[in-house]
């Protein structure tokens, strides 16, 4: 588990370094030459002691292989000469994880790409449970945008039960990949910020096919909307003429009128009128 420690400041330590360097100066020069040897090694081998630690940056320590602790204060600090020291960021980081090829719940080609933020939360698990934690977390970002996919279908037009799709449910898509993310980098003390889609789209092998499915889908839509307000225009035409008593049809008379009207009221082109210089009937 992580700890924290406290070191001691590197400035006491400081004077305490150049004080036995002076004194090894004068030993060698008026006193005993040995004892200034001697005060000078000792100074040499504090000097590792000291390090640095800048704001947002932490430093694992480790004396002989064993953990002792994380320094996440920033300062100047002398520790154990012996002890060594890893530097480990704690800024907060964001890749954009570039388009993969991935299948949706129903089998369809995608890409898609994502973007995540994060930074290391647990200095003792980003060291020592994992090899390399950043490309850790690049590969499970991975493996999370490719299970995610695989759980909702890209659209609703072949899945049409779908309450969730990958291209309409942005705000649950993106909370289930946060969710999948975090479960996949708890373990190696890494905190997620945010993650998101950054790209969606059918793969190219498929993308002309299913543009032109979605096209055809619009018109047929288009299509209906338009002969469902058609029907009602004529059904209130033909309403309106019986209750005004401007002009009784018969059923075949009726049904012409009706034709004619739908023809009118469902072409994509003007009509022609016909002028009708004989009696009704004709």
């Amino acid at each position: 588990m992580e700890k924290l420690i406290k070191p001691t400041s590197g400035y006491p330590m400081i004077l305490v370094v150049l004080t036995l360097f002076t004194l090894s100066g004068i030993s060698m020069a008026y006193l005993e030459p040995w004892v200034g040897v001697v005060l000078l090694l000792l100074g040499v081998l504090i000097l590792p002691g000291f390090f640095i630690v800048e704001p947002n940056k932490a430093m694992v320590m480790l004396l002989f292989g064993s953990y002792k602790g994380s320094v996440k204060a920033d300062g100047f600090f002398w520790v154990n000469p012996f002890m060594t020291k890893k530097k480990i960021s704690l800024r907060v980081r964001n890749f954009e994880n570039k388009p993969i090829k991935v299948n949706d719940k129903i089998g369809n080609p995608i890409m898609i790409g994502t973007i995540v933020v994060w930074q290391v939360e647990n200095t003792y698990k980003a060291y020592f449970d994992v090899d390399e934690y950043e490309n850790f977390v690049h590969l499970q970002v991975d493996a999370a945008v490719r299970k995610m996919a695989g759980s909702y279908p890209y659209d609703d037009f072949e899945a049409e039960d779908a309450e969730i799709t990958l291209r309409s449910g942005v705000e649950e898509v993106n909370q289930s990949l946060e969710v999948e993310i975090i479960d996949r980098l708890q373990h190696a003390g890494i905190k997620v910020i945010e993650a998101r889609i950054s790209h969606l789209a059918y793969s190219s092998e498929i993308a002309s096919a299913m543009l032109q499915r979605q096209q055809a889908t619009a018109i047929v839509a288009a299509r209906r909307k338009i002969v469902d307000g058609a029907v009602g225009m004529v059904e209130m035409a033909l309403e309106d003429l019986k209750i005004k008593g401007i002009i009784e049809f018969e059923e075949d008379k009726k049904a012409a009128m009706v034709s004619n009207l739908m023809v009118v009221l469902c072409s994509d082109k003007n009509a022609s009128p016909v002028l009708n210089v004989g009696s009704l009937h004709q």
